[in-house]
């Protein structure tokens, strides 16, 4: 990975200026804007940008850094140095912040997809999506098909890979279970505990601050150097610091936005790597535990780290540019900002193409026999006309729509007994799958029921 320039030191540009020169540079008709084009660019990329007329590089980066200085907020966390992290808050983030106000927090609407009976089955399927793609960020090589069914089912992980992405599922649950409780040391331990159970190779770094030294971020391509984290020694007391950040109230200074406040928790355990292993799971679930204590509903129903899993070298770039420009974490928080309207804008796209789908197959239904099957039996169908050959279970039913065995079984034995599914043994255990001819075997029994005196 390239390595970005670190910008110009600001004191030494301006102790360089004559007189005369400074007034020019600040008296130029176009006043100091601490964005290029609406972009919060890095000195990496700006010293590849043509700069406006009659100034050079330097001088440019000496107006964006001025303005940028008047945005920020010096944060309660610190780097491995004892300096304060900042934050800025210019429009870019303001415009984001907006749309996640509106489209992720608030009551949820009764016409919504999100709302009663389709809501375990949402559900399911982002806590299986940020499970696997969280995992696969760290190497976790378990196809998709394989992790959803063990998921699913509730199998117990065959090999380290399913284990890490088993582990990652217990603890988006955890979550969910403990999203009211105040975030400390001993919670976050917790947490790390059941993201690295019986992953790590020495199993009691498991749910433990690191003891050494010896961790550091690296490019795994040629062992480039990327980060050195803090010292071991430093780590429990910046965990008491991080921790009491992330439960400070309303009125507390400087106020940061919980969304962003948010982010910070991930950036800041990237960070500070205070474990062994299982540093980046950990800090983006610490992330989903925050937004779901401010009552960010819908971040339950996203998955960040599928879209972190695309980009990756944009993910670790946000990070080194906060390192290199005066620990200025808006380039973290405008990277995670813009990966969390993504997510939100593809959760809109897979609920309007489930629902067309469901709405197929509820037209495929037709009367009569519509009425007689409830919305987990047409999205079981309607998940089985799009992937033919699957197999279902009642166990992974039942955690697919979250309701009880028997519900699951009724459900599943009432589809075989119209003919839809055909049942066999597999082991101590019956599977289901559906028959080869679904569609026509639907079209037949929907007009069998149309027939008077059916």
């Amino acid at each position: 990975m390239h390595l970005p320039l670190t910008p110009p030191d600001l004191t030494a540009l301006l102790a360089g200026l004559a007189p005369a020169d400074l007034a020019a540079l600040f008296n130029r008709p176009e006043p100091p804007s601490p964005l290029v084009d609406g972009r919060y660019l890095h000195w990496d990329e700006l010293r590849h940008r043509e700069p406006p007329a009659g100034l050079t590089h330097e001088h440019w980066w000496v107006r964006i850094k001025l303005a940028r200085q008047g945005l920020y907020k010096t944060l309660p966390l610190l780097d491995r140095d004892g300096q304060p992290f900042v934050l800025g808050v210019p429009e870019p983030i303001q415009i984001h912040l907006h749309h996640i106000d509106r489209d992720a927090a608030g009551q949820i609407a009764t016409a919504s997809p999100m709302h009663g009976e389709h809501r375990d089955r949402y559900l399911m399927h982002s806590l299986i999506e940020e499970a696997i793609t969280s995992s696969q960020l760290e190497g976790a090589s378990t196809t998709r098909r394989v992790a959803e069914q063990m998921l699913r089912e509730g199998r117990r992980p065959r090999d380290a890979s399913e284990r890490m992405i088993f582990n990652n599922f217990r603890a988006m649950e955890m979550i969910r279970e403990r999203r009211d409780e105040a975030i400390t040391p001993a919670q976050v331990l917790e947490l790390h505990r059941i993201v690295t159970e019986n992953t790590l190779d020495d199993p009691a770094d498991a749910g433990r601050l690191r003891r050494d030294d010896e961790v550091t971020v690296r490019e795994v391509r040629d062992n480039t150097l990327l980060h050195q984290p803090p010292r071991w020694r430093e780590l429990p007391e910046r965990l008491e610091r991080l921790c009491a950040f992330a439960n400070q109230a309303e009125d507390a200074s400087p106020y940061v936005h919980p969304v962003l406040s948010a982010i910070l928790l991930h950036f800041m355990l990237g960070y500070d790597h205070p474990f062994a292993d299982g540093n980046g799971r950990t800090a983006r679930a610490l992330f989903y535990w925050a937004m779901a204590r401010s009552r960010y509903w819908l971040v339950e129903f996203i998955s960040i780290s599928h879209f972190l899993r695309q980009a990756p070298s944009k993910y670790v770039r946000a990070y080194l540019h906060t390192e290199t420009d005066d620990n200025d974490t808006s380039y973290f928080a405008i990277h995670q900002l813009d990966t969390i309207r993504h997510a939100i804008a593809a959760l809109h796209d897979y609920l309007a193409r489930t629902s067309s789908e469901q709405r197929q197959t509820e037209r495929l239904l037709a009367g009569s026999l519509r009425s007689r099957l409830n919305h987990r039996q047409i999205a079981l169908l309607t998940h089985a006309l799009r992937h033919p050959g699957e197999e279902y279970r009642i166990d992974s039913h039942q955690r697919t729509h979250g309701v009880v065995y028997q519900t699951a079984r009724s459900d599943l034995l009432a589809l075989e007994s119209l003919g839809l599914l055909q049942r066999f043994k597999a082991g101590n255990a019956y599977v289901f799958a559906a028959v080869e001819d679904l569609r026509e075997r639907i079209a037949e029994l929907a007009a069998s029921f149309e027939r008077p005196g059916t």
